[in-house]
């Protein structure tokens, strides 16, 4: 089967920081889906785990990136309960296994979920890790309620015109009663924040807590930070509320959390593979966050953030998307689709 990989860890500009290649086709055991992977999007992970990991031992393989994916379900493991052949799927995979950039892919059922019906494959692949990251923060992490009872909270989204800001601006506006401010720089994120469903957008190139003020607001009763958290941390500490509470997804170099000790903030880390990775027993919460995210999809309450579509799943491609996710300026999700 076609693959894209590489062997040693390299800056994207490197000829060899992605190669198109052939494996053999795997084979589903277990709770296992076989896959047909017909569209993909490059996360910010991508990139990460590209210029920092090479594969495992000394032999020729390789390691493949990739953990978003729409397809069809091509084969089952003999102890698969919730899919069948032919089912139309998407989901965000496993970061402790080979990833999606491969036409045929190993993935866990439990991680799963049926894919909308009204999404193209495309439109599909753009969602499912950030839709996992933006639920899991908002409803398990910070224990927001969803439901539209009447309420004065607010909600601060650093970074909201990327990945996980996109689809989590929508969750908080179309699902709960907070007031929803979003971040972005730029007159097209802000443009893109405000039609995604945030009721203020504020320039995070300029100090949050002075831009909170001058919109109305002297603190926030939660802050999520997907973006340059060491470099905002001050004015988070400023301008969140007396016992609010604050989450984070990045990997900030630095991180004082006796900062937020004054105002008793909680403080929550998400990361989606954790019950992937960990085998947690409430792994099968993915498919079914995923099957519930794909009807709110079909019932027009959400929109795919697909927002760049550069061609057929291969190297040169991928390269082109690593370099976008890298320059930092990505709007909404970096979608691929299809082999040649």
């Amino acid at each position: 089967m076609k693959a894209i990989g590489y062997q040693t860890a390299h800056p994207i500009d490197h000829p060899e920081s992605l190669l198109d290649i052939t494996l053999p086709e795997p084979t589903a055991t277990g709770r296992d889906l076989l896959v047909e992977v017909l569209a993909v999007s490059v996360n910010p992970v991508d990139t990460k785990v590209r210029k920092s990991s090479a594969r495992s031992g000394d032999g020729p393989d390789y390691k493949v990136l990739g953990w978003d994916a729409a397809g069809i379900v091509k084969a089952v493991g003999p102890d698969v309960t919730w899919f069948k052949p032919g089912d139309r799927v998407w989901y965000a995979g496993s970061i402790a296994r080979p990833g999606t950039n491969s036409e045929l892919h190993l993935v866990d059922e439990r991680i799963v979920g049926h894919a909308p019906q009204s999404l193209s494959h495309a439109q599909a692949a753009a969602l499912p890790l950030t839709a996992i990251t933006a639920w899991e923060m908002l409803f398990d992490r910070l224990g927001i309620a969803p439901g539209k009872q009447p309420s004065h909270k607010t909600l601060l989204i650093i970074g909201a015109s990327g990945g996980v800001g996109s689809i989590m601006t929508q969750l908080a506006a179309r699902l709960t009663s907070l007031t929803v401010i979003g971040t972005a720089s730029r007159p097209e994120t802000q443009a893109w924040v405000k039609e995604l469903g945030a009721h203020h957008v504020i320039d995070h190139s300029q100090p949050l807590a002075a831009e909170l003020k001058r919109i109305g607001f002297d603190t926030v009763d939660y802050i999520v930070s997907l973006t340059q958290t060491n470099q905002h941390l001050p004015q988070i500490v400023e301008a969140i509320a007396p016992q609010g509470k604050f989450g984070l997804i990045d990997d900030p170099v630095k991180f004082d959390a006796t900062l937020f000790k004054r105002k008793s903030v909680s403080i929550h880390w998400e990361l989606m593979f954790t019950r992937a990775l960990y085998g947690t027993d409430d792994m099968p919460g993915q498919h079914r966050l995923l099957n519930e995210v794909a009807a709110l999809v079909d019932a027009g309450l959400l929109r795919s953030t697909m927002a760049e579509h550069l061609g057929t799943i291969n190297a040169a491609n991928l390269k082109k998307a690593h370099t976008l996710i890298e320059s930092g300026k990505a709007r909404g999700k970096v979608v691929l689709e299809g082999w040649n």
